[in-house]
């Protein structure tokens, strides 16, 4: 226990009187009882009031004057209420009484002192308040503490959140933001799965349609269902146009069919070899070139119609001035070349070629009719017939997509074209292609024929059915004199130019291979029956009446040919 509030402690002792409103203990001073001294000398109210509370001015030298404020059980200052009487009451003159005993607690008689008792209601009005000190234990016990009352500003927390509440409510705001960005990701990326799913499907189903209805699904193209394809070929709607190159210089006609497949937006040039067997108006064996010549452009396309199963709108005969003329017409053409072609208007050889081999030459009109009729020595009319497939898709990539542009163009040429087809026909049909082939959907395909000049249904499948949408249908092989021919001449290329005369001359050509070289020709027959086409074969082949002979020939052939050095192709 403190020893402050012990008594007899410096002389002062404290009472708890009570609790304040925030329950710290209030004291007082408990007043200690002195001794009147009469002969302490008193001023004048005056000077009391000008010194102040505790200023004893008649104090003896040397001692201290009381207590400032001496808390008494009335509450009052014991220094100077007492000659103070604050209702005025007391006499203003002198103190009191000599040999009177001073009573500190105000008991002396009114009429003794003439002063009156101090009033009760000031001590509770001057207690002392002593916050950081407690009491005695035995002084804590006090009534029970009254109801407290709370204010605001007690709970200025509430009001005034600190940073690191707004650091947890920024972290959760983060935290949550995160999660949704997340979730949100997550069903983005879903999503797109799920649409990448349903494009590839579809796709995948688009893909696999097309190849059924273009026929060209694995499945459908095995020998069990080649009715199946045949059927989904023949339904679909071809534009057909057969092109016939002649060369007014050289001689000789190259043949291609343009095939515009409007169900599958494919183009496609099909190069026809001259050797190809067609059935002449009269009912015989005849070749592609060879009806050229005879039957005209009508009586060709009837035959290629049979022998193809196609349905050909209409014929263009295009002469090599024509050709050169289109091409400068379009601008040139660039052409892949395969071989150095020489100028024909060359008057010393060794000049420069007025084509040269290599990719994406251009080509001029002249250019063009050059190489699309350039065969070199010892190759087969095929390799001709190609160049001039490439010279055609150059043309086709060239001229307008435009129906009306195209037509004007052909106008321009001013050729005489057959009646079957017309400026506008021929116009907005090439117009189409043109669009087809700038686009790279047209294609040059070659019609495979045997050495008899006849259609295999196996090798002629792929075109005649798929490209054509037909069926070949080649002359029989008894309708036309088989023709067997040995090289004997020592030139090797003597044996292709032989067999181009004979399929022209409406023969079947069977190759006997190469015999050692001899100086004259001979034609064999075997029966009788068979001498006048032996003679007939001789003729075609410029060989004298002399070297027609009966004797024994080849079991598949009937005429054996062997070719000797007097051989003039």
């Amino acid at each position: 226990m403190n020893d402050r509030y012990d008594p007899g402690y410096g002389g002062d002792q404290y009472e708890l009187v009570g609790y304040d409103e925030y329950g710290q203990p209030v004291y007082r001073q408990v007043q200690t009882q002195q001794t009147y001294d009469p002969y302490t000398q008193q001023g004048q109210p005056g000077q009391q009031h000008q010194q102040g509370y505790g200023y004893d001015p008649y104090a003896q030298q040397g001692q201290q004057s009381p207590t400032a404020y001496d808390y008494g059980t009335r509450g009052q200052p014991a220094s100077d209420y007492g000659s103070y009487d604050p209702y005025g009451t007391a006499p203003h003159q002198g103190g009191p009484a000599q040999g009177a005993p001073h009573d500190p607690y105000g008991h002396t008689a009114a009429g003794a002192t003439g002063r009156q008792p101090r009033v009760a209601e000031q001590t509770a009005q001057q207690t002392a308040h002593i916050p950081q000190q407690a009491g005695p234990a035995h002084d804590r016990e006090a009534p029970a503490e009254p109801q407290r009352e709370y204010h605001t500003e007690q709970f200025a927390f509430v009001e005034e959140p600190d940073a690191n509440s707004e650091d947890v409510i920024d972290w959760l705001k983060f935290t949550e933001n995160r999660t949704e960005r997340r979730e949100e990701a997550r069903r983005r990326a879903r999503s797109r799965i799920v649409a990448l799913a349903v494009v590839l499907a579809l796709v995948a189903a688009g893909g696999v349609g097309y190849l059924w209805y273009a026929g060209k699904l694995p499945g459908l193209s095995s020998e069990d269902s080649k009715a199946g394809t045949a059927t989904a070929a023949g339904a679909q709607k071809r534009d057909v146009v057969v092109v016939h190159l002649h060369d007014t210089k050289g001689g000789g006609t190259s043949t291609a069919l343009l095939v515009d497949n409007t169900t599958t937006k494919r183009g496609t040039t099909v190069l026809l070899p001259n050797s190809l067997a067609l059935t002449s108006d009269d009912g015989t064996t005849t070749t592609l070139a060879k009806s050229v010549e005879d039957d005209g452009s009508d009586g060709t396309r009837d035959a290629l119609d049979t022998v193809l199963g196609t349905d050909i709108e209409g014929t263009w005969r295009l002469d090599t001035p024509y050709l050169q003329n289109l091409v400068d017409l379009v601008g040139n053409i660039d052409v892949d070349t395969d071989a150095d072609v020489p100028d024909p208007a060359a008057k010393k050889k060794g000049e420069a070629p007025l084509v040269n081999k290599g990719q994406d030459q251009t080509l001029s009109g002249k250019m063009a009719v050059a190489y699309a009729t350039y065969r070199a020595p010892g190759e087969a009319q095929n390799a001709q017939l190609e160049r001039f497939g490439q010279v055609m898709q150059g043309v086709l990539r060239k001229i307008s997509s435009d129906p009306q542009a195209a037509t004007t163009t052909i106008q321009t040429l001013a050729q005489i074209l057959d009646p079957s087809l017309t400026d506008k026909d021929l116009g907005t049909f090439l117009a189409g292609l043109s669009d087809l082939a700038k686009g790279g959907d047209v294609k040059t395909d070659l019609l495979p024929v045997q050495n008899d000049g006849t259609l295999s249904a196996q090798a002629s499948a792929g075109v005649v059915k798929n490209v054509l949408g037909g069926t070949a249908k080649s002359p029989d092989k008894d309708a036309a004199v088989s023709v067997s021919v040995q090289n004997a001449t020592g030139v090797k290329d003597n044996t292709e130019k032989a067999r181009v005369v004979l399929l022209n001359g409406g023969f079947t050509f069977l190759e006997s291979g190469t015999g050692t070289a001899r100086a004259t020709s001979e034609v064999v027959y075997a029966d009788a029956a068979a001498k006048a086409n032996a003679a007939e074969v001789a003729k075609t082949l410029g060989l004298p009446a002399g070297s027609v002979t009966k004797g024994r020939t080849s079991a598949s052939a009937d005429v054996s040919v062997v070719l000797g050095q007097d051989y003039k192709p």
